[in-house]
């Protein structure tokens, strides 16, 4: 009997990515849990996790973590399902729509942070438009902590910033949807909204599950745009992790809440694929 000659090539092909991985994802995620829950003598210990959530600041970055979670990533989702819906229906310009609106893709979260800073602090855009149509007489302080301006400003900014993420995820999706199963629903006297409720939303349920996803991991990992915007008077999870390891030189407590934030993450991540699954996966 011949025996089966073993192939190499496609563990060599793997090889790079799967150091990749474990490089640079791997290592650094066991070295945080190792910091979270070790003390400098290697014993085990929960103290860094009763600190955390003993911490004056832990609660206020909760919080606003969470709000800017059920604020932004809804919103980017319609935005984004529209949009897409939009493109499909091939209309004039909408290949070029797609290229201008995928711009913002290559703007850092930074860079983003600090343009719309430039629009809504004292002296900027937002100021010099409503003085020039006479609507203020001196410049208005949006970016004031007592306000919900600060907040506003970074669910714009992240709006404008990565919407396009999710847009793209759903543009791929709706193309990979058999254009026959459209027609047919045509043919049967489906109307716009029955065609996309019945027929488009469903089948496109893999790419949401993604996009959702992705988004929501993006949005519990924000910490430029608001640092950019808001500076102190707004603290979500990433700026009490980073807070810890530069100015208090704690990598234990940072540690401990780059942990929060992955639990939260996969904890997403589940809720998602459990309340999204196709019917095939149910099945099984």
């Amino acid at each position: 009997m011949r025996l089966k000659r073993f192939n190499l090539e496609p563990y060599v092909l793997l090889l790079p990515s799967t150091l990749y991985l474990l490089l640079f994802f791997a290592w650094p995620m066991f070295k945080a849990f190792q910091l979270a829950f070790q003390t400098d003598d290697g014993l085990l210990t929960t103290a860094y996790l009763e600190r955390m959530f003993s911490d004056a600041m832990f609660l206020a970055a909760l919080g606003s973590t969470v709000k800017l979670i059920i604020a932004i990533v809804p919103l980017q989702f319609l935005l984004a399902l529209v949009m897409a819906l939009l493109i499909m229906e091939r209309l004039r310009g909408s290949d070029m729509f797609v290229y201008i609106y995928s711009i913002p893709l290559a703007i850092s979260d930074l860079a983003a942070g600090i343009i719309w800073f430039s629009i809504f602090t004292e002296r900027g855009y937002l100021n010099s438009f409503l003085h020039n149509l006479g609507i203020l007489d001196k410049p208005s302080l949006f970016l004031n902590y007592q306000t919900n301006w600060p907040f506003v400003a970074i669910v714009l900014a992240e709006v404008w910033r990565a919407t396009s993420i999710v847009f793209v995820i759903l543009v791929a999706g709706l193309q990979s949807i058999p254009r026959d199963y459209i027609e047919a629903a045509e043919v049967f006297g489906a109307g716009w909204f029955a065609r996309v409720w019945r027929v488009i939303l469903p089948l496109l349920r893999p790419s949401i599950q993604t996009a959702l996803i992705l988004r929501t991991i993006l949005a519990v990992q924000v910490f430029a745009v608001v640092v950019a915007i808001a500076g102190r008077g707004t603290t979500v999870l990433a700026n009490e992790a980073y807070r810890w390891y530069s100015e208090y030189r704690n990598p234990h407590l940072a540690a401990t809440y780059a942990m929060f934030i992955l639990l939260i993450s996969l904890s997403s991540a589940f809720i998602y694929l459990r309340t999204l699954r196709v019917k095939e996966e149910m099945v099984l």
